[in-house]
């Protein structure tokens, strides 16, 4: 009788055990669920990197995009140059925490001074190592671009002005921007001046990024 009462005990610290084993074993996959879905965030967010060219050759000014008005403004008051233009407008989606590398071939960055030769392109790449929805100190909701870098390859015309037709020999010179930035969300902003060229003239870059809103 006594040995029966003991199987019986064993029994039941047995399925006990089992049950508790089996409760924590749901709750570990349902953590480790919800920790998998906050990973998987699906949120993207639409970048805007606009190259402007600064000049102060008699090329006349190009009307810029409204959404940059505030940033024209900006650019008058802060850099002596007499005309703006647009060089290129580069819209692209990506993934809250994703990256961004494009690469593309254009026209000159630069004016061409006292030339007649054709028009030679240039080469550009943009990079962000990390697009990243956050909250600054004051909890508003700001963009981070980690590892923001844009180079460029410019082409410089030398030698003498070219004669019936013939191009000038012309040399490619590396310029470029490399930073961290966090930014608010909507909001263009100037991220840095690059000079290039003998013209003295100028890129701008500037970006804004925002969630999608599908």
């Amino acid at each position: 009788m006594k040995i029966h009462r003991v199987l019986s005990a064993l029994v039941v610290v047995l399925l006990a055990a089992l049950f508790i084993v089996s409760t924590s074993s749901t709750a570990l996959a349902q953590s480790t669920q919800q920790q998998t879905e906050v990973k998987e965030d699906e949120t993207n967010l639409d970048t805007q990197l606009y190259l402007i060219v600064a000049t102060n050759q008699a090329v006349g000014d190009e009307k810029l995009p409204a959404s940059l008005d505030g940033v024209v403004k900006q650019l008058r008051t802060t850099l002596p140059f007499k005309n703006y233009r647009l060089a290129a407008t580069l819209i692209n989606r990506v993934k809250n925490e994703g990256r961004l590398d494009l690469s593309w071939i254009g026209g000159p960055l630069a004016s061409a001074v006292g030339s007649s030769s054709p028009v030679t392109p240039s080469f550009s790449q943009f990079k962000v190592r990390m697009v990243k929805l956050t909250k600054n100190s004051a909890g508003e909701p700001v963009v981070q671009m980690l590892g923001f870098n844009f180079g460029a390859r410019i082409p410089i015309q030398v030698g003498a002005v070219a004669v019936n037709g013939v191009a000038l020999p012309t040399n490619y010179e590396p310029t470029g921007l490399a930073t961290d930035i966090s930014i608010r969300e909507g909001e263009p902003v100037i991220v840095g001046t690059l000079n290039v060229g003998p013209s003295g003239d100028a890129i701008i870059l500037v970006v804004s990024a925002k969630r999608t809103s599908r």
